[in-house]
């Protein structure tokens, strides 16, 4: 399994009683497809992971896997602080029938080099996924470093990073790391196009709920050489990269998916887009829509 193109870390859709929004789940996943993504991020952190019980976990992977049917690749995000947890989440993901887990640093415990070897080398062996690493520091408290990361590649069960990290120190350590059996995906949004252009295969994006198809196509541009093509489309959502910034993932792209139709309510303790941002959300929503059309 070697993931490339544009993945999507999908925002998870509630109705305004709380409850999981399954028919809002299957439209997300249609404009997924359409936009020609290849692979989706379930539970993720932008899918508000933590809120989830393992039963809605469970059936939300469930209900991912039936619907698109093998139209893209399916990754669970199955981490948490505990290694015997993380276990028991990939194992669940992996009855529900996701093709892979991926797997954040375990937050808050902040587990030294040896610890993260042994934690990941636990879980590809006993959970029963090939594993995506997930290093993003700013939330977890962790910071796995390259050398860290050079000796998980190593295992047969681990097929790649995302890495949240935009500092190009930081993938230029990376790069080498790349293979067939390894892949290098890119976990910041306004820094991807930099990155796949120096050696990453990817991207698992936040931005991509709303412009599947832009991303697909930058991904395309950069994938037959067209560096300065994708450079050229991707700075025009720099309005939307900072926007998506100014309050806590995933509040400002479920305020844009609420505008294009996909009604998204958070739970706690996340709340709805402050009103000072209302007005921003309704210019991303048409640029969303603008540049969506022209790729259509």
């Amino acid at each position: 399994m070697h993931l490339t193109g544009s993945i999507t870390a999908l925002a998870t859709p509630f109705t305004a009683s709380g409850e999981i929004d399954f028919p809002a789940w299957q439209r997300l996943l249609d404009q997924q497809i359409a936009g020609g993504t290849r692979g989706v991020v379930v539970a993720g952190s932008t899918g508000e992971a933590a809120t989830l019980s393992d039963q809605e976990f469970g059936l939300l992977l469930r209900a991912a896997v039936q619907h698109v049917a093998g139209r893209m690749q399916i990754l669970a995000g199955t981490g948490q602080s505990s290694t015997a947890k993380t276990i028991a989440q990939t194992q669940l993901a992996s009855a529900a029938g996701a093709d892979a887990a991926l797997v954040v640093t375990p937050p808050y415990v902040r587990p030294t080099p040896a610890g993260l070897i042994a934690h990941y080398t636990a879980v590809a062996e006993q959970g029963g996924l090939p594993v995506v690493l997930y290093n993003v520091p700013g939330r977890t408290g962790c910071d796995m470093q390259p050398e860290t990361v050079a000796e998980l590649c190593k295992h047969p069960g681990i097929i790649g990073i995302k890495e949240a990290r935009g500092d190009e120190e930081r993938w230029s350590a990376l790069y080498p790391l790349a293979s067939a059996n390894f892949s290098l995906l890119s976990g910041d949004d306004p820094t991807f196009v930099r990155a796949l252009r120096g050696g990453a295969s990817g991207v698992i994006s936040v931005a991509s709920n709303v412009v599947p198809r832009v991303f697909s196509k930058l991904c395309a541009l950069l994938a037959s050489g067209s560096g300065d093509a994708a450079v050229a489309l991707d700075a025009r959502l720099a309005p939307l990269y900072d926007f998506l910034g100014v309050e806590s993932n995933p509040i400002p792209v479920k305020a844009v998916l609420q505008r294009l139709g996909i009604g998204t309510q958070l739970r706690l303790p996340l709340q709805v887009l402050s009103p000072r941002y209302a007005g921003q959300a309704d210019e991303m929503a048409a640029l969303c829509r603008q540049i969506e059309a022209e790729l259509s």
